[in-house]
């Protein structure tokens, strides 16, 4: 019965102390201001958008969908991009699974200082605040006293209350961020060379979600490395991309690492960026222990789509044989940038 998923909740909720774990996606470098606040503001361009859905689970009885929607622009940002200045970022997010659509939605801000050192460094250091709930519907799920002793009848009572809402919990976390983008130190075509690194942990203040009746529901504070990749293929139209992540939370860790391999399908033009590089990539990712992610991009005129799908090859695989889908969405304005006249 839908029973069961109100019997899991109340088990692991009613404990003395139990601890929450986070959402997660795939296509991690798709969602920056998630994997690390001080990347806000780090990036070809004046402002992004970011969008991600995610289908967890698909075929199954019980599927997780989770939304992530974020936005951060430059402020005080030159156009050699060698002076101090400051990122800015917001972000919304949605995960609700089960019958009762139980679930999480939070929404925070991101304030990053970005600082230049010269020949293509660039160091930056990020905090985050949010505020977030937690909830469920429980008149969609179906209790054993609704048994009438032949069928069952929605008209019978059931004895519980007709929602499961946590009181509003506030959030804090904190980063920092390494960039070498060799393309600044040159114009050479096919020469591109851009490494990045990152350490952030989230929930700092390790918050506690309240619940009527309900205390000692923390958050484990999460512990998130991150590294990427990107060269070019000299005297090629190709480039490969390789990217780490690596997060740890309470007794649990996920490790997501692989690459793709990018073809130009379109050249820009170098030196006056009026004219913005094409590319089509595809590669694998992997999940440690729990699944293959082929993924497949294209980069087009600011937009960056994206899709993945989730390969289990873990133990799960015995009782589900589906996998789980993902989607993203990047625009990032390269160029037409809404606040260009402030910037010099």
């Amino acid at each position: 019965m839908k029973i069961v998923f109100f019997i899991l909740f109340t088990a692991i909720s009613g404990a003395f102390h139990t601890f929450s774990q986070d959402i997660h996606f795939s296509q991690m470098s798709q969602n920056p201001l998630w994997i690390n606040p001080a990347i806000t503001g780090v990036y070809k361009g004046w402002e992004r958008v970011s969008i991600s859905h995610r289908s967890q689970w698909l075929g199954a009885t019980t599927q997780f969908q989770t939304t992530a929607i974020s936005a951060d622009v430059n402020l005080l940002k030159t156009k050699r991009n060698d002076k101090a200045h400051l990122g800015f970022g917001i972000m919304f997010w949605n995960d609700v699974g089960g019958d009762a659509n139980y679930g999480q939605r939070q929404g925070s801000i991101s304030l990053s200082g970005i600082v230049p050192m010269g020949g293509g460094n660039q160091l930056s250091a990020g905090i985050q605040a949010g505020i977030g709930a937690r909830g469920g519907n429980m008149s969609d799920l179906v209790f054993e006293s609704q048994w009438n002793g032949d069928f069952y009848d929605p008209t019978f009572a059931s004895g519980e209350g007709v929602s499961l809402q946590s009181e509003n919990f506030y959030d804090l976390s904190l980063g920092v961020n390494y960039l070498y983008d060799g393309e600044s130190t040159s114009f050479a075509r096919n020469e591109d060379l851009r490494f990045q690194a990152g350490f952030a942990v989230f929930h700092a203040n390790q918050p506690e979600i309240r619940y009527a009746g309900i205390a000692n529901d923390f958050l484990f504070r999460k512990f998130v490395a991150h590294t990427s990749f990107i060269t070019d293929v000299r005297g090629t139209r190709w480039s490969a991309e390789a990217n780490a992540v690596a997060l740890f939370q309470g007794p649990q860790n996920q490790i997501i690492l692989g690459g793709l391999m990018r073809y130009r399908i379109s050249q820009g033009s170098k030196i006056t960026g009026l004219k913005q590089d094409a590319y089509l990539a595809g590669g694998l990712f992997f999940r440690a222990g729990d699944a293959l992610i082929p993924t497949v991009q294209l980069d087009y005129k600011g937009f960056l789509f994206g899709i993945s799908y989730d390969a289990t090859v873990s133990q799960l695989n015995n009782a589900y044989r589906g996998g789980s889908l993902e989607f993203s969405i990047v625009y990032r304005n390269l160029n037409h940038a809404l606040f260009k006249k402030r910037k010099y």
